[in-house]
């Protein structure tokens, strides 16, 4: 017998997401099981400073303060919880679990995994932790926990090991498992799914988005939805977002299966409902990635404010004012922002921001010797001399960086209510290299091979050179029809890319990703053929240099691009404006090029531009068959 669809929620996207998530959740319809993903990149470090100062620490405190109320309201639903809120301490999170169930007088048994942390192998790292699937969590949910409590596990494993145990799944079942990988990615970011972070956010009421869940089916179909009553709005458009956040390639690896992101598809099954079907699935890598971090030095900042005139003059004088004091210091880094207006009435939108940010292996360097210095200008610097904030001392800042490791040598354990250490062994993988491509389903043309990486060498076209950074792509880009192709050429328009695309964007360690979308069939077309790497790079400049990538989802109507170090050594070291690239799609989008005017929406087209039909005229009364 088929066993009903499992409900699956989320109750938090990050550590210090919406503190009363986990009551709304458990509170706003029914559940069998609550998620909540607390764990990132830079979240890692935090726990690990965390830890050096306190060894029992290492993991979300705040998930305690959340389970006061909601362990006796999960009790009481009859909903598990599975969390990997035990970041580097798993153990002594489940352990404070049990202490608060016994002072609020809930009766839950408790499970946790186990085996994620490396550190000890890789020299001066502060952390070092393996990506484990949902194998272990399983287990656990089989022995019975309530409460499931993991390290590092990937984000998608929190609802693939609970739905491997609600459909007792085998690790051979992978289309299954990468329909369940794909929902949990879809999920595991909270909000994100329900319009939070979305390009067409004009569209809908997200000031207080709900939280997503997933009705997820014996065949690893899902449906994506949402509590009754709770705002925000599921739609393809948010889901294809989220599918699209943080992804690299078609080939979605993980250590439980790997998901093959070009055969996901997604229908409307009604109002806040998207249905996900026909995820195909492949055996998983033999290793598994390992994120370490380590302390990279030491880091300031003092961001200068220049109003009125003359503003390029100012700077070039705090620069030479400080010159001799940034001697020696090993990464120095201007920027000038000119958020200045000519003629402004307001004083702050007359100015210009002047940022400096130093790091060096010595905090003296960039400590007191800098901020004594940009403090003694105060009377003898530029004319309007100030400062956004005093500037204080020098602050230590994380470096992350990937590395793998054989599945078969992480000791990935599942450790039982009853205290029982049950080995969780690798899944079978496929051996090094590339998988074959799936064969397509009948009726459906062949999944695009992911195929060797796109070579990295691109460069902007001379018009673009031409025109500096300043224009878009160039004049007559992205309309016309190629010369001798026989099509007509189209009216085109100069307009935003973000007219007709949606982007969503983010990091992996010292790289980012960005994920651009149509939403219709002729606009993807447009997009398919116009949007290139030398394209992106061109609207892009900060992208120059830098390997770019770009994969096409055609069931998405989506390309992703992905952009090798242009965070540096990832989020908390590097100087860039956006650290996590979480507003590089929307740049994107805000690029200019040649759309053909067909393809905008009515309010944005030319008056002159012809409208879209509206249709026969109906026919009069007594004239039809």
């Amino acid at each position: 017998m088929t066993r009903r669809p499992l409900l699956i929620g989320n109750a938090s996207g990050f550590y210090g997401d919406r503190s009363d998530a986990l009551r709304e959740m458990l509170t706003g319809g029914p559940l069998d099981v609550l998620t909540g993903d607390y764990l990132a990149e830079l979240t890692m470090l935090i726990l690990g400073r965390d830890r050096l100062k306190n060894p029992d620490l290492g993991y979300a405190k705040t998930f305690l303060r959340q389970l006061e109320e909601g362990l006796g309201l999960a009790h009481e639903r009859g909903v598990r919880l599975v969390t990997n809120a035990g970041g580097l301490n798993p153990a002594g999170l489940a352990d404070a679990v049990r202490a608060l169930a016994s002072k609020v007088g809930v009766p839950v048994s408790v499970a946790h995994v186990e085996g994620d942390d490396l550190t000890a192998r890789e020299d001066g790292a502060l952390t070092a932790n393996a990506y484990l699937g949902g194998a272990g969590i399983t287990a656990c949910l089989r022995a019975g926990a309530d409460v499931v409590v993991t390290g590092r596990v990937t984000d998608a494993a929190l609802v693939s090991g609970p739905a491997a145990w609600w459909f007792d799944w085998a690790p051979e079942d992978h289309d299954r498992l990468a329909g369940a990988v794909v929902a949990g990615h879809v999920l595991e970011c909270g909000t994100q799914a329900t319009g939070g972070n979305y390009s067409f956010f004009t569209a809908h009421d997200v000031r207080r988005p709900g939280f997503p869940l997933a009705e997820i089916s014996a065949d690893g179909s899902a449906v994506i939805t949402k509590h009754p009553g709770t705002g925000g709005v599921v739609s393809a458009g948010t889901v294809t977002a989220q599918l699209l956040y943080e992804t690299q390639g078609v080939r979605y690896l993980g250590p439980d299966v790997t998901a093959r992101l070009d055969t996901v598809r997604l229908t409307d099954d009604g109002p806040d409902r998207v249905r996900i079907s026909g995820v195909r699935g492949e055996q998983p890598p033999p290793t598994l990635k390992v994120g370490v971090t380590r302390i990279g030095g030491w880091r300031n900042e003092v961001v200068f404010v220049l109003t009125g005139l003359d503003i390029e003059e100012k700077a070039d004088l705090v620069r030479a004012q400080l010159a001799e004091t940034l001697e020696g210091v090993a990464d120095t880094a201007w920027t000038l922002a000119r958020t200045d207006h000519e003629d402004a009435d307001t004083e702050e939108t007359a100015s210009a921001l002047l940022r400096l940010v130093v790091r060096d292996p010595s905090p003296d360097r960039v400590g007191r010797a800098l901020t004594s210095a940009a403090v003694e200008l105060a009377l003898g610097s530029y004319p309007g001399f100030h400062v956004t904030t005093p500037p204080g001392p020098a602050q230590p800042y994380g470096v992350f960086a990937s590395t793998s490791a054989p599945a078969t040598q992480v000791p990935h354990t599942a450790v039982l209510p009853d205290g029982t250490h049950i080995p969780i062994p690798a899944a079978h993988s496929a051996s090094p290299g590339e998988p074959a491509a799936l064969p397509a389903s009948p009726g459906e043309p062949p999944a695009p091979s992911a195929g060797p990486a796109e070579p990295a060498a691109h460069s902007a076209s001379p018009a673009f050179e031409a025109r500096g950074s300043g224009g878009g792509a160039p004049e007559g880009v992205g309309g016309a029809a190629p010369a001798g192709s026989g099509a007509e050429p189209r009216e085109t328009v100069r307009a935003p890319l973000g007219a007709l695309a949606g982007a969503r964007s983010g990091d992996k360690g010292g790289d980012a990703n960005v994920g651009v979308w149509a939403e219709s069939a002729p606009a993807w077309h447009w997009l398919r053929d116009t949007l290139t790497v030398d394209r992106f790079r061109a609207l892009l400049p900060e992208t120059r240099g830098l390997t770019v990538h770009r994969h096409e989802l055609p069931n998405l109507h989506a390309l992703n691009f992905t952009v090798t170090g242009i965070l540096g050594d990832g989020v908390a070291s590097g100087h860039r404006f956006d650290p996590q690239a979480k507003a590089l799609g929307e740049w994107l989008r805000a690029r200019h090029l040649d759309i053909p005017v067909d393809l905008l929406p009515p309010a944005q087209r030319p008056v002159s531009a012809p409208q879209p039909a509206q249709g026969p005229a109906p026919a009069p009364e007594g004239t039809g068959p």
